[in-house]
């Protein structure tokens, strides 16, 4: 009796692993955590293994991580939103220095960190409004709209500022509110956590991301069963240019001052990210979860390639194949009906 106990266990024990496995990829950001996971192993070990030549686990990588992965993370997550609603915004690079000079420029002129700051994000939620109103008052694709935005913004910069530094002195309880550390952990980096946080709630908990969803999955659908889609599409534009506010605050806070030119390739960077972590091209699809992995996988292998010497172009070789094949896979899913 017991071998044959013995013998009918195992299979069974072997039919519960791959259901797990199959769940997890089921998961809209199934994938992209395993992915994610493997990697952290591979690195911890690397890690372990070689503390002198691969200083992945040291206190200094590790703050450096924290204080970069905000940046990305922030203009990922108002694309992101936007992208679930089924537009682009490829502006939120030249938004984010242009509202970052702004800002810097108010408080240079006398005005507190506390109210430049707010002005900010109020002058990249208008942006945002701007794009999105031509984009459906004109029925324009937004790739076109808010690439003629990049250029736009990018140029409005020099305008108003030239082609110089613009430093930030702000408060210090200001710099501490953004570049500080509580605990031992940098404080853009807790920022970054809250705005995940919020945005799962505000996209899988709450009904204007059922709306979210239904716009970007079926437009003529969700107009069916009553949803007001453009004033969902202007939202989704202010809160991508909102967050490209936010996130020139984090990064000016940290560094002390602004660069007219910092800002070129960061919307493709997000971009990637939301791709990277299973958004769907088409809307309709995707997790802040996922997101939030797809920033913290391109920071990862970043990383690793500064870690190792490797040369800079290998950065961009290694995040255009990611983005081909996470695309691949995605479109993979929405053929076969797993997402």
């Amino acid at each position: 009796m017991t071998p044959i106990l013995e013998t009918s266990a195992a299979p069974r024990s072997r039919t519960q692993k791959q259901p797990m496995i199959r769940q997890i990829m089921a998961m809209p950001a199934g994938a992209i955590f395993l992915v994610f996971m493997t990697l952290q192993i591979v690195c911890i070990a690397g890690a372990l293994l070689y503390p002198d030549q691969f200083r992945y686990l040291s206190p200094q990588n590790l703050t450096i991580l924290m204080k970069a992965i905000p940046v990305l993370g922030c203009l990922a997550l108002g694309a992101g939103v936007l992208m679930i609603a089924g537009e682009f915004d490829l502006s939120i690079g030249s938004v984010y220095t242009f509202t970052a000079i702004l800002m810097a420029s108010l408080v240079g002129a006398g005005m507190s960190a506390f109210i430049a700051a707010p002005l900010g994000v109020l002058a990249g939620i208008m942006i945002g409004l701007l794009n999105g109103h031509i984009t459906l008052r004109f029925g324009l694709p937004s790739f076109i709209v808010t690439l003629g935005g990049l250029l736009f913004w990018r140029g409005a910069v020099l305008l108003y500022n030239g082609a110089v530094q613009v430093r930030f002195d702000p408060e210090p309880i200001f710099t501490s509110l953004f570049s500080g550390t509580l605990l031992g952990i940098n404080a853009a980096f807790i920022w970054i956590v809250l705005f995940v946080v919020g945005f799962h709630y505000l996209v899988h908990r709450h009904r204007f991301g059922n709306h979210v969803f239904a716009t970007g999955g079926n437009r003529g659908a969700a107009e069916a069963i009553g949803i007001n889609t453009n004033r969902v599409k202007l939202v989704a534009f202010a809160i991508a240019g909102g967050m490209a506010a936010v996130a020139g605050i984090i990064a000016t806070a940290r560094v002390g001052s602004v660069q007219p030119g910092q800002g070129a390739g960061l919307e493709l960077q997000a971009i990637a990210a939301c791709v990277i972590g299973g958004l769907s091209l088409r809307g309709g699809r995707g997790s802040i979860i996922g997101i939030f992995l797809g920033v913290l996988l391109i920071h990862t292998i970043t990383d690793v390639l500064l870690l190792l010497r490797a040369p800079g172009f290998y950065l961009d070789m290694f995040i255009a194949t990611l983005i081909v094949l996470a695309a691949i896979f995605n479109h993979l899913i929405e053929r076969r009906g797993l997402a």
